[in-house]
């Protein structure tokens, strides 16, 4: 979906605060920030976070967020309420889409089919 107007602004809004998290924890884990969670997770979901940013390949990109995401959780997250916010953001972004100010909208957008009249 490429919704625009406020809804395309909401969802906008929810792919920048999401991917901004994702990135900003990979981010403090590579700088040697105390954590519990697998480094590799955590830069997994700063990947998936950065591709939801600019809104390449979104639903991709939340899904496997969501997924990591919940991984930590499930290994022991030293923010479990924050781990669950972000596991709901990743599915609502794969299943809502990357709306109208994405690079997915640009390459996948939305087209105008015309039928020849019979």
């Amino acid at each position: 979906m490429f919704p625009n107007g406020w809804p395309g602004q909401g969802l906008l809004l929810l792919r920048l605060v999401n991917g901004a998290l994702l990135i900003y924890d990979g981010i403090a884990a590579l700088i040697g920030a105390a954590h519990r969670e697998p480094l590799t997770l955590l830069l997994i979901a700063a990947a998936a976070g950065a591709f939801v940013v600019i809104g390449l390949w979104t639903p991709v990109a939340g899904t496997l967020a969501a997924i990591t995401e919940l991984s930590i959780l499930i290994l022991g997250a030293d923010h479990p309420r924050s781990a669950i916010m972000q596991v709901a953001a990743g599915i609502s972004i794969g299943m809502l889409g990357p709306g109208v100010w994405s690079i997915d909208a640009l390459l996948f957008g939305r087209k105008r089919l015309d039928l020849p009249e019979l």
